[in-house]
C-alpha cells in the first residue's frame, strides 16, 4: 500500500520489534541506493520532512540520511509490502548515498537497458550545470536551443533514411544518435525525462 501520515500506525511494528527494513530506491533509474531501517518515529520523520530518515541501530537515535554531508534522499513515494513489514522508498539522490563515495551502496550492481536513459540524462545534466570543454554534450548546450533542435531534426531525419535504406546496424547507431540527441534537448528545456514518461503512460492509458 501507499504509505502516508494516516496509515503509518497500520505497518506491522509489533511483529517486527517497532524496526521495519527500508529499501531506497532510486526514483529515475529503479536502482537499490541503500538499506536501512526505520521506526514509526523516523517513518513520520520521513513523510514530514521529505527526506529518509532512519533509525540507527547503532547510535540509537533518528538519523536523517545526509544530514551531515549534504547528501539527502528526497523522497517521491512510500510504499509498503503485502504483509506490511517491509518498506519501499522510491527517492531522488542528492549526492552519493554510499558513505564510501559512490552512488549506491550496492556499486556493482549494473545499470538495465530499462533504466540507462536516466543514467544517460543524469550525464548530460552534469555537462550542462559543470561544462567541459572538450565535451560535445558540453558545447552543443553552449550554443542553444535553436542548434540543439536542428541536431534532433537531422537525426530524426537520417534514422528514417536508416530504416529505409541502410542496414539493421546503420539504423541502430542512427536511432541511439536520436535518442541523445533529444536528451540533450530536454536538457536545454529543463524538462525531465520522466515527464515524458507520464505522457506516454497517459497515453497508454487510454
Amino acid at each position: 500500500m501507499i504509505v502516508t501520515k494516516e496509515n503509518a500506525s497500520e505497518l506491522a511494528w509489533e511483529k517486527m520489534d517497532n524496526l521495519l527494513p527500508a529499501i531506497i530506491q532510486d526514483s529515475a533509474t529503479g536502482a537499490v541506493l541503500m538499506q536501512g531501517f526505520m521506526n514509526q518515529e523516523s517513518l513520520l520523520a520521513t513523510l514530514e520532512s521529505g527526506n529518509a530518515t532512519f533509525f540507527s541501530r547503532s547510535k540509537q537515535r533518528l538519523w536523517m540520511k545526509g544530514e551531515s554531508s549534504g547528501n539527502v534522499l528526497a523522497v517521491k513515494q512510500v510504499l509498503s509490502d503485502c504483509d506490511k513489514d517491509s518498506i519501499l522508498i522510491s527517492a531522488v539522490p542528492h549526492g552519493p548515498t554510499c558513505h564510501l563515495g559512490f552512488r549506491s551502496c550496492f556499486p556493482e550492481e549494473e545499470l538495465t537497458q530499462q533504466n540507462f536513459l536516466s543514467h544517460l540524462e543524469r550525464y548530460i545534466s552534469t555537462r550542462k550545470n559543470d561544462p567541459v570543454e572538450e565535451s560535445y554534450t558540453a558545447r552543443l548546450l553552449a550554443k542553444g536551443t535553436t542548434k540543439v533542435a536542428q541536431k534532433v531534426g537531422e537525426e530524426g531525419v537520417e534514422v528514417a533514411l536508416a530504416a529505409v535504406a541502410e542496414t539493421k546496424e546503420d539504423l541502430l547507431g542512427e536511432c541511439a544518435d536520436l535518442f541523445y540527441h533529444t536528451l540533450v534537448l530536454l536538457q536545454d528545456k529543463n524538462i525531465e525525462l520522466s515527464e515524458v514518461m507520464a505522457v506516454l503512460q497517459q497515453r497508454h492509458g487510454k
